[in-house]
Formats: structure tokens, C-alpha cells, sequence
């Protein structure tokens, strides 16, 4: 009886990876002096939030300061806080989207093979090109938009 209930188990967590699969990916509001990090990535256009997925086993607080590394050379910081999660539907999967604040970030960008550049844009007037969910988030963040639940 033991190794049926396990074995149910296990049947319904597979399954439940093959029909609902869940990619989880942290970004970053980065501010600095009253401005937000946005960057450039050389495989997609318009200006964005750093960030990226979560590795396997890693906690996302920690899967974003990875990728402020790696994206914008992060040397310092306080600690990330949350702000929200959103959906973002895709193909297979579905996109469960965390993001973070991050205050008092210091930084030495060098361009690299992901992330052409950066910019600190005022975040009431963000540059041309920003994504429209980044532009969402900044609204809802500084301006008077309501929170909304889809990346």
C-alpha cells in the first residue's frame, strides 16, 4: 500500500510538470539616486528590467542578485525586497515573473554578450523603446495605475 501511495504520488508531480510546466524568471528594480537600471539585451529589443531565470534549487533573492552580477557587475546593495509576482503566458509554459527592489545598488557595468548597455532613466519619462510591461511596472510603481496581475 506503501509504494502505491508513492507511486500515485510521483504519477501526479510528473504529470503535473508535463501539463502545467512553470518557468520562474526574477527582475530588478534597481534604483539609484531617484533614477531606475534599465539595460539592452543584444537578443531582444527595447530597454528592460536585469534579470533573468532561476536556476534549479536556487532561492530567486538570490537568483536576482546573480543576475545583477552578471548583467550589470552588482558589487553592493541592500537587500532585494519583492514587490510582486506576475504571469506572463507562453507557449509550454507558463512564465511566473517575481520582482524585486533593489535600493542602494552599486555598480561597475561593462558591456558584455547579453547586455549591450544601460541606461537610469527617470522613471516617470522612461526612454523610447522600453517594453511595455517594464513601462507598466514603472506606472503602477510611481504613477497611479493600479497593480495588475499579467507580466
Amino acid at each position: 500500500h506503501f509504494l502505491e501511495k508513492c507511486f500515485g504520488i510521483a504519477i501526479r508531480y510528473i504529470r503535473t510538470l508535463i501539463l502545467h510546466p512553470v518557468d520562474v524568471g526574477v527582475v530588478a528594480l534597481v534604483e539609484q539616486e531617484g533614477r531606475v537600471v534599465l539595460v539592452r539585451h543584444s537578443y531582444r529589443g527595447g530597454w528592460s528590467f536585469p534579470g533573468g531565470a532561476v536556476d534549479r534549487n536556487e532561492p530567486p533573492g538570490q537568483a536576482i542578485l546573480r543576475e545583477l552580477r552578471e548583467e550589470i557587475g552588482l558589487t553592493a546593495s541592500a537587500p532585494p525586497e519583492l514587490l510582486g509576482g506576475y504571469i506572463r503566458p507562453g507557449l509550454w509554459a507558463s512564465n511566473l515573473v517575481l520582482l524585486y527592489r533593489v535600493r542602494e545598488a552599486q555598480f561597475a557595468f561593462t558591456p558584455n554578450w547579453e547586455i549591450c548597455e544601460h541606461c537610469l532613466a527617470d522613471p516617470q519619462q522612461p526612454p523610447d523603446r522600453t517594453t511595455r510591461a517594464v513601462r507598466r511596472r514603472l506606472h503602477e510603481f510611481y504613477g497611479a495605475a493600479p497593480l495588475a496581475p499579467y507580466w
